[in-house]
């Protein structure tokens, strides 16, 4: 695989006029902790407003339209814990192709049952057996197997992020993005590198599953502890080998944020902007918040991707309690 060039990132904007919305860059007005002499602007980009709640809507429906239409006659198939399957749902349905989602038991409720309500047939398993078919594609199921991260439309896709944010504020010093399989962060590397501009790509990670600090760490990946928890929108046990030489490429570092620093930025994003955002999405805003010294320094604009707010309703009371979910 490579990185989506220019002229993938256009294709992917066309076929993505009439399905996706453009999504604002607005600046937070939270609290930011001074941790340096420079305290940069933070802007949020806010794809948790996107239709169906999150970013995958942009890679699912470039990855269906991308087809022919003899690949999608018996429907198509993927692993997803929740946002890319709704993506993928929403996509199919507006070309009439079934679909199959296979989805660990642990996914958040509400996105499973978001998926069928968009007509999903739904596949619940392990995680242990969900990451088996993410690396190895084998399904089982009928179909033609979309991955929803390790695609080159899927990239493209995610890529048209990239490209608004660069349009909106070429001049951002550091980009923070959650990496989960990491084709969110290639898609905005790509698009950063397509528009001239050396802005910097920060992965954000929570302190249960850090993958990408790993495999940064010792130049390749390598398995990591995982935990389950709030946080089920990124992180795995290991960076997929097919993503590790992309990711390397397009990645200046990665942060690892808390349970409590990830909940504490979905409070304030709620508080002072009444945005709700799922703990992957959050986990940008925590990263930004608690970059080193040494990095805030080198940095005026700071942009947050707010990946998505598909959050559990329990989950989001309890965290506006003041407390932080398990």
């Amino acid at each position: 695989m490579h990185l989506p060039t220019e002229a993938d990132i256009c294709a992917a904007r066309e076929n993505l006029e009439d399905i996706t919305v453009r999504t604002p860059l607005v600046p937070f007005f939270g609290r930011v902790d001074k941790h340096a002499e420079n305290t940069p602007q933070i802007y949020l980009k806010l794809e948790n407003i996107q239709r169906f709640g999150s970013f995958k809507l942009r890679a699912a429906a470039n990855a269906i339209k991308s087809m022919p239409a003899s690949k999608l006659e018996h429907g198509v198939v993927t692993a997803s814990a929740g946002n890319f399957g709704q993506g993928l749902c929403a996509a199919a349905n507006l070309l009439n192709v079934k679909c199959t989602v296979i989805a660990p038991d642990t996914a958040a409720r509400i996105k499973v049952e978001a998926m069928r309500a968009l007509g999903a047939h739904i596949i619940e398993t392990t995680f242990p057996a969900w990451w088996r078919v993410l690396e190895t594609r084998e399904s089982g199921v009928e179909g033609q197997f979309i991955h929803p991260v390790c695609e080159q439309a899927v990239m493209a896709g995610n890529a048209t992020l990239g490209a608004e944010i660069m349009e909106d504020l070429p001049d951002a010093d550091i980009i923070t993005v959650p990496v989960g399989g990491g084709g969110l962060a290639c898609g905005i590397g790509a698009a950063v590198r397509a528009a001239g501009s050396k802005a910097q790509l920060i992965a954000a990670e929570s302190e249960t599953s850090m993958p990408v600090a790993g495999a940064l760490k010792h130049g390749k990946p390598v398995e990591v502890n995982h935990t389950i928890s709030f946080i089920d929108g990124m992180g795995g046990k290991i960076v997929l080998d097919a993503m590790w030489p992309l990711l390397k490429d397009v990645l200046s570092g990665a942060v690892s944020s808390t349970h409590e620093q990830i909940a504490d930025a979905i409070r304030q994003m709620a508080t002072h902007h009444r945005v709700i955002a799922e703990g992957a999405g959050a986990a940008s805003l925590a990263a930004a918040l608690h970059l080193k010294p040494n990095q805030l320094d080198q940095a005026q604009k700071i942009v947050c991707v707010i990946s998505g707010g598909n959050i559990d309703t329990a989950v989001l009371k309890t965290i506006m309690d003041g407390r932080t979910p398990t």
